[in-house]
């Protein structure tokens, strides 16, 4: 049986890649997929290039929303696949990976969320030396920032989806984090693979490489570990946390992964 995977892109005026980041989908040549485009409203001539893919794409939400995850929530509301994933604009999938993706919920049936690699590219499509490979997600981990899962390359089963009540349309800068958090605190099961599935565009005008990011994030991110917190897991501190942090920052084997990841 072929898993149907459904995967969604979120547009807002970034015609300089929307292109590229329909056609890495498109272009899958996998036939059990579900194609969805979220355009809120761009002037920037995205609207002509989804119509000039339009029979490449199974459904389009072309209405206003309040942001990023509501966006998000709109587009998996209009999917019916069993696989789900989504890709930023501004981003892409690398050739086979929904294939890869397919094969590897098959054979296990027990994970409900998988977390790849991916390749960190400029505005030019210039990998850089590095990529980043992927964590085991683990809540206390996370908590303390020494794990690294990337939105572009993590693909998860709807029940996941579903039992995390989908995106905290409140949070508009790490609403990707939030649901992987929402899933884990709903007992859903993680796994990870050094398999690189993504390209990650990291450029000056992109939202997470602004300072004004950054601070919203960390904001967020205390927020999200009260929430951890309250479900009765332990968070390190002080001394531990700044030792595992070190130990994370300084881990050969992961920088290694990283090399081998681009």
């Amino acid at each position: 049986m072929t898993l149907k995977i459904s995967i969604i892109t979120i547009s807002f005026n970034q015609a300089a890649f929307l292109e590229r980041a329909i056609r890495s989908v498109t272009d899958q040549a996998y036939e059990e997929l579900e194609y969805i485009v979220v355009d809120p409203g761009s002037t920037d001539g995205s609207r002509d290039i989804i119509e000039r893919n339009r029979a490449r794409i199974s459904a389009c939400n072309l209405e206003p929303d309040k942001g990023p995850a509501d966006g998000l929530n709109k587009g998996f509301a209009l999917s019916s696949g069993e696989i789900l994933g989504y890709v930023n604009a501004d981003d892409a999938l690398l050739p086979g990976a929904l294939a890869y993706v397919a094969d590897f919920f098959e054979k296990n049936p027990d994970v409900d969320v998988l977390a790849g690699g991916i390749r960190i590219t400029d505005a030019d499509d210039r990998p850089s030396v590095r990529g980043r490979a992927a964590d085991l997600f683990d809540l206390r981990a996370y908590a303390a920032g020494v794990c690294t899962v990337t939105q572009q390359a993590t693909f998860f089963r709807r029940r996941a989806y579903e039992a995390a009540g989908g995106f905290n349309e409140k949070n508009r800068v790490c609403w990707d984090g939030e649901l992987l958090v929402d899933m884990a605190l709903k007992g859903m099961r993680f796994a990870r693979t050094d398999r690189t599935l993504a390209d990650f565009r990291l450029y000056g005008a992109n939202i997470t490489g602004s300072k004004g990011y950054l601070d919203k994030l960390a904001r967020e991110r205390a927020r999200m570990n009260e929430k951890i917190q309250a479900h009765g897991i332990p968070l390190a501190s002080g001394v531990a946390l700044k030792l595992w942090r070190l130990a994370y920052k300084f881990n050969v084997f992961r920088h290694i992964r990283y090399l081998r990841t681009r």
